[in-house]
């Protein structure tokens, strides 16, 4: 990259992004032309069809999502897209219950996905709330995280800044919890207590579709995914358009031979899922990054490092993720932690040390989107229902 400043801002960034507009295409350059299009194809599928919920609600929660996780880049757009000011608004919501529900679950997803329980989504339930805008309303929070950290990675790559936005200054009502390790999930199976890279199952928490009962449309969101057993898919099928996207978006970043290996793509994977506390994630992509590249015990590391968390679950220090890993690991899972704080912070240190590392622009753009994908991924484990251990045979 050069050492001359850019012409084009975070704000263009996620202009050239969503639109294809040509002022900031520079910065698009490392990316992926399929992680591209299918970030797109996401936001259209979100947005721009016809959803259970209406734009201006949509824009709303999606600003909402974005105040708290600091990207006045995100907040700003969906506020310009017609946003409800009702609910963007710091006034209390008790006239209109319904609307009260959907903030509070951004607001806790937005902040700690990992303190998401059954209650919440009863909470749902109660104020009229069916499956299909439960998991549209996981879905919109976890698009929008994916993509505010999308487009902080790009603008960190290029020395940009990314202008904050202020938190909102109410109380996210999952304040105090802590999340669920252990114990029994509300069918009575077993909910690990640690991570692990150990095969798990995981149960959602709303009613979900048969395979029967799945319309060709549902069927195709996700069959490139996994077959119509997967109760995990089954449900985010609710969805189809946003599901179908999102299932093209995880090959475009994880499939390819090229660029960064494999098994740091799934590093940068599992880190996040430290990060954001989500064991069935972690389990999974630990499994393929110890795998890939026969680091077991280093990927073992990882997963017993301990985080601090506060009492939004939020770990301050992300310092531990890495010890005792090698100069280049240790580079990779500072930067994908950094990417996947709450409000992220990523930024030229991180950058810096992975190109001495000796990964190009390319690799660092793989890197990111792994970790900013996940961002996603986390949150709809985490909103949705449990993970749990195997059943015994």
């Amino acid at each position: 990259m050069s050492d001359a400043q850019p012409s084009f801002d975070a704000h263009q960034i996620l202009t050239a992004v969503l639109s294809g507009a040509p002022e900031a295409s520079e910065a698009l350059s490392t990316l992926r032309p399929d992680v591209l299009s299918r970030t797109r194809d996401a936001y259209d599928a979100l947005y721009r069809e016809p959803q259970p919920l209406p734009a201006p609600v949509l824009h709303a929660l999606a600003a909402i999502s974005a105040d708290w996780q600091g990207s006045g880049v995100l907040a700003d757009w969906h506020r310009a897209q017609g946003a409800s000011a009702q609910l963007t608004a710091s006034d209390p919501l008790a006239e209109d219950p319904a609307l009260a529900a959907l903030r509070d679950q951004v607001d806790l997803l937005s902040v700690s996905p990992a303190l998401a329980t059954l209650a919440d989504q009863e909470h749902l339930a109660a104020a009229g709330h069916d499956s299909r805008t439960v998991v549209l309303i996981s879905q919109l929070v976890a698009f929008e995280s994916h993509l505010q950290r999308l487009i902080a990675g790009l603008a960190a790559l290029h020395g940009l800044d990314v202008p904050s936005a202020d938190a909102p200054t109410r109380i996210p009502r999952s304040r105090g919890r802590a999340a669920q390790h252990g114990g029994t999930t509300p069918s009575g199976r077993t909910r690990p207590s640690a991570f692990t890279r150990d095969q798990l199952q995981w149960e959602p928490w709303i009613p979900v579709p048969s395979e029967d009962e799945l319309t060709e449309e549902q069927r195709d969101s996700f069959a490139s995914k996994a077959s119509t057993n997967s109760v995990y898919f089954r449900m985010l099928s609710l969805t189809p358009g946003i599901t179908r996207a999102r299932s093209e978006l995880d090959n475009a970043i994880f499939l390819p031979r090229d660029g960064m290996p494999k098994a740091e793509r799934e590093l940068a994977a599992a880190v996040t899922s430290k990060v954001n506390d989500c064991i069935y994630c972690a389990s999974v992509h630990a499994r393929k990054a110890a795998g890939f590249s026969k680091r077991e015990d280093d990927v073992d590391a990882l997963l017993d490092a301990v985080l601090e968390r506060d009492e939004d679950w939020v770990s301050g220090d992300l310092a531990p993720l890495a010890g005792g890993q090698d100069e280049r690991w240790s580079a990779i899972i500072d930067a994908a932690a950094e990417l996947s704080r709450p409000r992220p912070a990523l930024g030229a240190a991180q950058i810096s040390a992975l190109r001495d590392q000796g990964l190009d622009d390319h690799e660092i753009t793989d890197l990111l989107t792994a970790a900013g994908f996940f961002a996603w991924a986390n949150r709809l484990m985490l909103s949705l229902g449990d993970p749990s251990l195997p059943d015994a045979a």
